[in-house]
């Protein structure tokens, strides 16, 4: 007895070939998003606005202003906090943006070594 395929599955080596190009396609498409998204902007503050972080989808800092007001030289660990959950933002900002992305791409597919 010969076991069969749902429909849809199966179809020999065009199916397969079909298959190779598509995930090709994907790949090339995840490989451009992922370059455009290195070369954006992600900002984050924290304090009310007094510090102010700017990193790039490659996850590197490119800047970090602070107000004037903020910088006490009594209370250095209160700007010390406020600059790092300001930096952690913005790296979770890129993030999000590169993830949500690739899933727009992959259609929510989990692929290993994707992303």
């Amino acid at each position: 007895m010969k076991a069969r395929l749902p429909k849809g599955m199966g179809g020999g080596p065009q199916n397969m070939n079909a298959m190779i190009r598509q995930a090709q396609k994907m790949q090339e498409d995840m490989k451009a998003k992922q370059e455009e998204i290195e070369q954006r902007s992600f900002t984050a503050t924290a304090g009310g606005g007094m510090v102010e972080v700017v990193v790039n989808g490659k996850k590197e800092v490119l800047s970090i202003a602070l107000k004037p007001e903020v910088v006490d030289p009594e209370d250095i660990e209160m700007l010390q906090d406020l600059i790092v959950a300001a930096t952690n933002e913005a790296l979770r900002n890129a993030g999000d943006t590169m993830n949500s992305e690739m899933e727009k791409i992959t259609g929510n597919l989990n692929i290993p070594g994707m992303v």
